[in-house]
C-alpha cells in the first residue's frame, strides 16, 4: 500500500498540537492514508470547544504569572530581606482584607434574605461587621490621598513610616499588632485618673445621700487599688440613667475623657460626642448579649483577648483563664443594663478594668498626689 506523506505530517501535527491521536491515526510514523477528516473534525468539536480552549489559555497565563511571582519573591528574600518582610505583610494583608470583604458581603446578603436584625446575628458575624466597618473608616482617608497622579508613591512612603497611624490591622506584622495595641491602651489609660476624679467631683452634686455615699465608696475602692465587684456598680446604676451622669446629662469634659476608651478622637462638638458614645456603647452591649447566647467557653484564646481589649482591659499579661474570668464578670454586669444606662457601661470600662488583677498599692504615687490635691 502506498504511503501518504500528507497523512504522516497531518497525524504528526495533530499529535504535536493536541497531545492525543485523533481517530484513525496510528502511533507509527508511516501511516496508511485513511479518511479521518470528518471523524477528526467531530472529535475536535467534542473535546476542544472554544470555552475549554479559553480555560486552557487562562490556566497557562495564571501558571506563568505564579511562576514569575515566586521567582520575584525568592529574589527579594535573597537580596532585600527587610523589604521582603514588608512585601509579605502587605500581600497577606490584602488577602485578609479581601476575605473579610467577601465574608461581610455574605453576612449582609443572608441578613437581607432571611430578614434578620443585626442584634440577632451570631457573635462572630457581628464582630466581623464591626471590625470591617472600623477598618474602612480608617482606610478611606488614605484612599482619597492616593487618588491624584503619582500620589500613591508618597502614600506608600507614608505607610512605611507611619504604619500605626495609617494602616489597618491587616497590614501589621504580629509584632506590630502587639506593640500598637500596647500603645493604644497606654493612650486610653492616661484618661483613667481623670474619669475617676470626675466621678468624685460629680458625686458632690448628688442629692440622694445613700447613692452619694455608695458612689464615693466605689471611687475610693478604685483609687486605693481594689477591684470592685458587680454589686458595687449596680448599687449606683440609677445615677447613670439620668442627671447627673446620664449620657445626655454628663459634662462635656467628662465625655471627652470617655472618648479615648473607644479609640475615638475627642476633637468634635459636644452633642456629636455624646451621640457617638451612645451608639458605640449600644453596639458593645449587643455584642455582649451575643456572647452570652454563644457561651464564653466557645471563644478561642484570640477572641477572648480581643473581647477583653475592646472593653477596656489590657490582656497582654493575662492568662486565658484570667481573661475568661474577667469577661464572665463583665457579662454579668452588662447584660442587666438598659439602653438608657450606656454611661455606666462606658465608665465601667475604667472601674472594672483598671485594678484587674492587680493588688492595692499599684497606683503611681504622682497620680495619688493628684487625687488628693
Amino acid at each position: 500500500m502506498a504511503l501518504s506523506c500528507r497523512g504522516v505530517w497531518s497525524g504528526a501535527s495533530l499529535i504535536l498540537f493536541y497531545g492525543k491521536r485523533p481517530v484513525g491515526v496510528k502511533a507509527s510514523l508511516c501511516t496508511p492514508r485513511l479518511d479521518y477528516t470528518k471523524s477528526s473534525s467531530l472529535w475536535f468539536v467534542r473535546h476542544y470547544s472554544p470555552s475549554q480552549a479559553r480555560h486552557g489559555i487562562g490556566r497557562s497565563i495564571v501558571s506563568g504569572l505564579k511562576w514569575t511571582n515566586e521567582k520575584y519573591e525568592r529574589f527579594l528574600q535573597r537580596r532585600f530581606p527587610r523589604f521582603y518582610v514588608l512585601y509579605q505583610t502587605f500581600m497577606r494583608g490584602f488577602r485578609l482584607l479581601f476575605q473579610d470583604g467577601k465574608k461581610v458581603r455574605r453576612i449582609i446578603a443572608c441578613m437581607l434574605n432571611e430578614k434578620t436584625e443585626y442584634q440577632n446575628l451570631h457573635y462572630r458575624d457581628m464582630e466581623k461587621i464591626r471590625q470591617v466597618r472600623r477598618d474602612l473608616i480608617k482606610a478611606i482617608p488614605l484612599v482619597i490621598l492616593s487618588i491624584p497622579p503619582f500620589a500613591n508613591y508618597v502614600v506608600f512612603i507614608l505607610m512605611y513610616l507611619y504604619p500605626r497611624q495609617l494602616l489597618i490591622r491587616h497590614f501589621w506584622t504580629p509584632q506590630q499588632l502587639v506593640e500598637f495595641q500596647g500603645v493604644y491602651h497606654a493612650q486610653r489609660a492616661q484618661h483613667h485618673w481623670a474619669i475617676v476624679k470626675g466621678l468624685e467631683s460629680i458625686s458632690t452634686s448628688v442629692q440622694d445621700s445613700r447613692l452619694k455615699s455608695r458612689l464615693m465608696e466605689l471611687c475610693s475602692k478604685v483609687r486605693s487599688g481594689v477591684h470592685p465587684v458587680v454589686s458595687d456598680v449596680h448599687a449606683v446604676r440609677t445615677l447613670f440613667s439620668g442627671p447627673p451622669l446620664g449620657i445626655k446629662r454628663i459634662y462635656a469634659d467628662q465625655m471627652r475623657h470617655l472618648y479615648p476608651l473607644l479609640f475615638l478622637t475627642p476633637r468634635l462638638p459636644g452633642f456629636w460626642i455624646g451621640r457617638r458614645l451612645n451608639s458605640h456603647a449600644l453596639e458593645l452591649m449587643q455584642l455582649d448579649r451575643a456572647i452570652v447566647r454563644l457561651g464564653v467557653h466557645q471563644l478561642n484564646d484570640a477572641e477572648l483577648r480581643e473581647a477583653c481589649y475592646v472593653r477596656g482591659l489590657n490582656p497582654d499579661h493575662l492568662s486565658p483563664g484570667q481573661c475568661r474570668e474577667w469577661l464572665t464578670q463583665w457579662l454579668q454586669f452588662s447584660t442587666h443594663l438598659k439602653e438608657s444606662e450606656t454611661s455606666l457601661y462606658l465608665h465601667c470600662m475604667v472601674l472594672l478594668t483598671v485594678n484587674y488583677p492587680k493588688h492595692p498599692g499599684h497606683w503611681p504615687q504622682k497620680e495619688v498626689d493628684d487625687f488628693s490635691s
